[in-house]
């Protein structure tokens, strides 16, 4: 059996820069520069999180980071004052979500209150209560 000694999550993005001004300034994430042309993102928790350029990067179908705020609605109103977008979804694939992107646990969602964004690169990454 191979010994491992840690382990971190990585994914990528198509422009470093966007990538470091959005987990920096807007997230409020600490980012530092990587030896490789990468970003290491540190999370609250103390985790790193290894973001790298990819010239033909393809943004993930998945929710790639779920961030854990205390009060859903002011961190959508944060995100929106900051530009980000939190209403993504629509139509048929809308997940439940108000108007302002929020999908609120309720009898027919009995999970968490979440909101889904976009990163520059077309990743998607949640706030989630808790």
């Amino acid at each position: 059996m191979v010994t491992i000694k840690d382990a971190f999550p990585g994914f990528s993005v198509n422009d470093i820069a966007a990538a470091r001004a959005f987990y920096g300034t807007k997230l409020g994430l600490r980012v530092e520069d990587g030896s490789m042309g990468d970003l290491q993102v540190t999370l609250p928790s103390g985790q790193n999180v290894f973001v790298y350029p990819k010239d033909n990067h393809e943004p993930a179908t998945f929710t790639i980071l779920n961030l854990v705020v205390p009060d859903i609605d002011r961190a959508v109103d944060e995100l929106n004052d900051a530009g980000v977008e939190t209403k993504i979804y629509s139509g048929d694939q809308d997940f439940g979500t108000d108007e302002r992107g929020i999908a609120r646990s309720s009898s027919a969602n009995p999970g968490p209150n979440i909101a889904w964004f976009r990163d520059p690169a077309g990743n998607v990454i949640s706030v989630i209560e808790g």
